[in-house]
C-alpha cells in the first residue's frame, strides 16, 4: 500500500496550490494541482522545491513516527543528486 504525503502552498500569484508525494514501486511521483483545476499534474523530474518540502513534512512525521527513517534517508539522496546534476 503507497504511503501518500500532502501539503498545501500559495503560488507567487497567490494561487493556492495542493502537492501530494507518494513512493510506490520504490520510486517517488510528485503531483500537484491548483484550486479550481480537476485533474492532477505529474511531475516527472520533480521539482528542487517540491521535494525539499517533501523532506521537511516527512522529517516532521518521522519525529512523530509517521513516516520511516528510509524514507527520509531516500528523498534526501534524491535531492542530492539532483543538486549534483544542476552544478
Amino acid at each position: 500500500m503507497p504511503n501518500e504525503h500532502t501539503w498545501k502552498e500559495t503560488t507567487e500569484d497567490g494561487d493556492k496550490r495542493e502537492v501530494r508525494a507518494v513512493k510506490f514501486g520504490g520510486a517517488w511521483r510528485i503531483q500537484s494541482k491548483l484550486k479550481g483545476e480537476n485533474s492532477w499534474t505529474y511531475h516527472d523530474p520533480p521539482r528542487l522545491e517540491d521535494l525539499r518540502e517533501l523532506r521537511d513534512v516527512l522529517f516532521r512525521k518521522y519525529q512523530r513516527r509517521r513516516a520511516s527513517y528510509e524514507e527520509l534517508i531516500d528523498v534526501e539522496k534524491i535531492i542530492r543528486d539532483y543538486e549534483r546534476e544542476l552544478e
